[in-house]
């Protein structure tokens, strides 16, 4: 599925073939919008997709008038993809247990990758243009105002969507946002969202299915009026996709000298030896106003 490259100065760093394919299926397991939204492969340079901004309109005519003329108008977006990457040093003595690597590998390596996707996406500074953020959507509260509950919140959430058109069909949430779903009651103290608890997901939230994921998290101003933290998004994934071009690249190296930092590293030197996980990804989504941000804000009473 995905091909490897490999370039080490000696042969005692194995690294199996099946790491990356499992680092791929790991990094969709980590991150909310890989999850959430549709997945399309492109070329390297991006697509540009073709868009619908509008309907034909049809009209109620007498017997013999003149039938109504209307059309489709269209629009165009460009999707680009930009390289997201990581390297991860290791001693050699940790690379003779194989089986220790390759479990390292997996688990550490997916994370770093999926974490700065779903951030970003949910920041306001893309990495170039043709990829969309949603750090601009509208925002409402996780935290009720006095008389009402986080159900009167997610309908209010569900209004300002299908007010642009959209349907909400997915949300994800930091595990703080997870934590006030499920802390969440009606007047009589009965838990409103408990169906399918899950480490990654609380159950469908008035239809829509939801998952959890660390990213997702985005730090507020604390104090700030309209600057709280960022705790899930809400919106119609059916409009939103990211690409690939090649899936995940992995190369290995023995010999690399590292800049981290402030400081290097000479892998040779130092009996080390460095992985390096690389990703070629986009994101786009037809309009940021069929998104709503949940935030940490106190509302109004």
């Amino acid at each position: 599925m995905t091909a490897i490259d490999i370039n080490r100065g000696t042969t005692n760093v194995a690294l199996p073939t099946e790491v990356s394919s499992e680092i791929w299926g790991n990094i969709l397991e980590e991150s909310a919008f890989m999850q959430l939204a549709r997945r399309i492969n492109m070329p390297g340079n991006g697509v540009t997709v073709q868009t619908i901004t509008g309907e034909p309109t049809a009209n109620w005519v007498d017997e013999t008038a003149a039938k109504p003329v209307s059309r489709h108008t269209f629009g165009k977006k460009a999707i680009t993809p930009y390289k997201l990457a990581v390297i991860e040093p290791f001693s050699n003595e940790f690379a003779r247990d194989a089986d220790a690597l390759y479990a390292e590998l997996v688990r550490r390596l997916p994370y770093a990758l999926a974490a700065k996707f779903d951030a970003t996406i949910m920041g306001t500074t893309a990495p170039g243009t043709g990829f969309d953020v949603l750090g601009g959507a509208t925002k409402v509260s996780l935290n009720p105002a006095s008389g009402k509950t986080l159900y009167d919140q997610f309908i209010a959430v569900d209004s300002a969507i299908s007010a642009a058109n959209g349907v909400m069909n997915g949300i994800a949430l930091s595990p703080v946002g997870k934590s006030k779903v499920l802390a969440a009651v009606d007047g009589q103290s009965r838990p409103l969202f408990t169906a399918g608890v899950g480490s990654n997901t609380v159950g469908d939230i008035l239809g829509a299915p939801v998952k959890v994921a660390k990213a997702i998290h985005v730090a507020g101003a604390a104090g700030s009026p309209g600057t709280a933290a960022i705790e899930g998004i809400a919106g119609d994934f059916s409009d939103a996709v990211y690409g690939t071009v090649e899936g995940v690249k992995l190369a290995i190296s023995d010999q690399a000298t590292l800049a981290d930092g402030d400081s290097t590293i000479n892998l040779w030197q130092n009996n080390m030896f460095a992985v390096r996980a690389e990703i070629e990804v986009a994101f786009a989504v037809k309009s940021t106003s069929e998104f709503v941000l949940l935030t940490g804000d106190t509302p109004s009473a």
